[in-house]
């Protein structure tokens, strides 16, 4: 299971990312090689790529967002 926190609000493209869920808010890709870059909260840019199906779960905890995946979602 991957864990990131951001200040920043992740942008999920419409064409790319649709909405599952509300509680907790779940984003899933809906194609191959969907990349995201995400600035931590030690302002180090993380660079992710999902396969098709593969969910981003979004948790907003005070002053800050706290990303969560699995691993197995991602393209190496």
């Amino acid at each position: 299971m991957g864990l990131l926190y951001t200040k920043l609000y992740v942008d999920f493209e419409p064409d790319e990312w649709k909405q599952v869920s509300n509680t907790p808010v779940t984003f899933e890709s809906l194609k191959d090689n969907v990349y995201l870059e995400i600035m931590d909260t030690s302002k180090n840019s993380n660079h992710l790529e999902f396969k098709k199906g593969g969910k981003l779960n979004l948790y907003r905890v005070v002053g800050k967002f706290r990303l969560t995946w699995n691993n197995d979602d991602l393209i190496n």
